[in-house]
Order: structure tokens, then sequence, then C-alpha cells
């Protein structure tokens, strides 16, 4: 008797054992990001010569992230459910547009303009991937060619031109920093204190799941992707802000420099339980110090691309393990 006791014991101590490893293993995945990111800008401050962390170079760094940052939202939204957007930056092309427009006639037009151009477009979007049961990333994909082909067509003969206050008066650092800072506020109290942050997560880690826990799947990928789409709109009227106009390029590739700014903040790619919110700060930081430390350091274009690659490579190695739909073997 005292012998099984004895076993009985050594089992339970060893899987305390284990469970306490692997939880030790979990936390430190979690840091990961943070670690990275903290590397990063020590590596830029040092092999810059300590430029990087001038005064004025922070600022250049700051300004930099103000739009990608609102966007990444959103964005983190539709990857937490394990769904996919190419379509973020011709959207906020189009959207930009919309809010330059319509800036000509009053300030507050030009944002509900903005919120509702995004709006639309992200309930396009939800139609064909929810309704119509398409690959999000074969829907957002053409969608992407789509706006793309329709921001080149409205500025062909020039670019649109925004008010003269757009710069004018409300290009301040400041109060931009404080628009962003707000909506990150915002979006962490919803996404922690309300029932969208679990639902996202239990969607990412499956459907079906997700389904018997009663949630309403399709009901929540409509709402998101429209929510995400208004998110972007704003986006649209702070660059429209940092910019005054916009031309043919007009969020060219922001899509890509978002999806890979939420990689480096470590976000698993198909969502699940282990998404976070740091995720998008952490992300966006790591990727404008990146590209501002090798932009610094005289990379050109191309090699400046290659080293950004590899670097996302490797992010992408450490966190591949962390999705939430495993497959059985």
């Amino acid at each position: 008797m005292t012998e099984t006791n004895g076993v009985a014991t050594v089992a339970g101590e060893s899987d305390e054992q284990t469970k306490s490893g692997l939880l030790s293993k979990i936390n430190v995945r979690s840091i990961l990001p943070l670690l990275g990111f903290l590397l990063i800008f020590l590596f830029f401050a040092v092999a810059t010569g300590g430029k990087l962390v001038q005064v004025k170079n922070i600022r250049l760094i700051l300004n930099s992230t103000y739009v990608l940052m609102i966007a990444a939202i959103g964005v983190f939204m539709i990857m937490s459910m394990g769904s996919l957007d190419f379509s973020q930056g011709s959207m906020i092309g189009v959207c930009c547009i919309v809010v330059c427009y319509l800036s000509q006639v009053n300030p507050v037009l030009a944002v509900l303009g903005g919120i509702a151009t995004g709006a639309a477009i992200g309930a396009v979007n939800a139609y064909f991937h929810v309704r119509r049961q398409i690959a999000s990333f074969i829907v957002t994909i053409c969608t992407m060619f789509l706006l793309r082909g329709v921001v080149a067509f409205l500025t062909t003969n020039s670019p649109a031109q925004g008010a003269g206050y757009l710069q004018a008066d409300l290009n301040n650092p400041t109060l931009l920093m404080a628009i962003t800072i707000a909506c990150l506020v915002v979006f962490y109290a919803v996404f922690t204190f309300t029932p969208l942050g679990s639902n996202l997560k239990a969607i990412g880690a499956g459907q079906t799941a997700a389904c018997f826990a009663g949630i309403d799947v399709q009901r929540t990928k409509v709402l998101v992707y429209v929510a995400a789409g208004c998110i972007t709109g704003f986006a649209a009227f702070i660059l429209a802000i940092r910019n005054g106009s916009v031309t043919a390029t007009g969020g060219n590739m922001m899509e890509t420099q978002i999806m890979l700014a939420l990689v480096l903040g470590g976000l698993p790619i198909s969502g699940g339980a282990k998404v976070r919110f740091s995720n998008i700060v952490v992300g966006v930081l790591t990727y404008c110090i990146l590209d501002r430390g090798l932009s610094m350091m005289g990379f050109e274009a191309a090699p400046k691309q290659l080293i950004m690659g590899v670097v996302f490579l490797i992010f992408l190695a450490l966190f591949s393990d962390r999705e939430g739909n495993q497959v059985i073997k």
C-alpha cells in the first residue's frame, strides 16, 4: 500500500514538473517578441553610433507608426480569427481619396466618409468570405487588385488633393500620437473586457468548437470585417493628414507591412488562444525601427529588402509552432 502511494506520489510530482516546465516554456515564448524588439533596438542604437536614439530620429520613427498602428488593429482582429486580409493597403488608398475629396467640404464629413468607405469594402470582403465560403486570402487578394485599379484610375490625371487645413492645422505630432494612443486604449479595453476578445480567440482556435460554445461564427466574422474596414477608413484620415494628398501609389504595400509587423509582434498566423494585444504595439514598433535602422545604415532598397526578409523568416520560424490549430497525427 505504501509502495503504491509512493509510486502515485512520484507520478504526481512528475506530472507537476512537466506542467511547470511547459508553463515556463509558454511564458518564455510569450516574451520572445519583446526580447526581439529590444535586441533590434539595441543593435541599431550601437550600429548607427547612437543616431537612432537621437530625439529627431525617435520622432521620425514614431511619426511612421501612427497609420500603421491604427490600421494594424483591424488586421489583428481578422488574423485572430484565423483569417487574412490582403486588401488593407489598397483599401487605405481608396478611403484616403474619399477623405481628401470630402475634406474640401467638411472635416467631420471627411472622417465619416473614410470610415463608411472602409466599412463598405469590409462588407464586400465579408460577403464573399463568409456567405459564399471563399477563402479569405483569395477574396482579399482579388479586392486588393480591384481597389488598386480604382486608386490608379481616380488619380490618373492628378493626385487627390486634400484641403489645406489637413496639414496646416491637424498635422501635429502630439495630436496624432494622442489619437493613436486613444485608439489603442479603446481597443485594448474592448478586446480585454468584452466577449469580443475571447470570441475571436475561440474562432481562431477552431470554428466548430466555437459554434458548440454558442458563438455565432458567421455573424462575428461579418462584424469584424466591417469593423476592420471602419478602422482602416479612420487610418486613411490620418494618412491624409500626414501626406495631404493621394497618388496612384497611395497605401501601396501597406497590407504587407501590417501583416509583417504583426508577425514580428508574435501574432500566430492562424490566430487562436495565444494572440495578445501586445502583438500590435511590439510588432509595429519593431518593424518601424528595423526599417529606419537599415536606412540609417545606408542600405539601398534591394539589400534592405533582403535583410528584412531574412529577419521576418527568423521571427516566423520562432512563432510557427504557436498556431492555434494543430494537425493531429
